[in-house]
């Protein structure tokens, strides 16, 4: 009795840490990232994003080339699975990323998957009291 009860709660315990995203799937595109704009070489697109442990994600960040970006998140970096980040066709594949630094136009796509719960910061280095900052929301 006492074992098949063990049994129970190992299984109820195992589907209640289920993730509940499906990575068989193409992933979410996220809304761009956009760094600098014709009003201001200071504006963020966005500034929050709303996401969920174990879901597939594409976020594609663009430079507008106004300015040096180096956008950076590295609390959010070491809590998710990184997939590929591509670059100036070019796929990546890489276990961690530091930052995305852009010196000129251009953009970059970072496929991920969120693995911890959390708020998360992410800024323009340099640019944050600019108001070049944002949070990653991952429930």
């Amino acid at each position: 009795m006492a074992i098949t009860t063990l049994a129970a709660g190992l299984t109820l315990g195992a589907v209640e840490a289920q993730a509940k995203g499906d990575l068989t799937r193409k992933p979410i595109g996220l809304p761009d990232l956009v760094l600098g704009s014709e009003q201001s070489d200071y504006s963020m697109s966005h500034k929050t994003y709303q996401l969920e442990t174990g879901k597939a994600y594409k976020l594609n960040i663009v430079s507008s080339g106004l300015k040096e970006y180096a956008v950076e998140a590295p609390e959010f970096f070491a809590a998710i699975y990184l997939r590929k980040v591509e670059a100036g066709g070019m796929e990546i594949k890489a276990s961690m990323l530091t930052q995305l630094e852009f010196e000129d136009e251009g953009e970059a796509e970072i496929y991920f998957v969120p693995i911890k719960p959390g708020s998360y910061r992410f800024f323009a280095e340099g640019l944050e009291n600019k108001g070049m900052e944002g949070t990653f929301e991952v429930k």
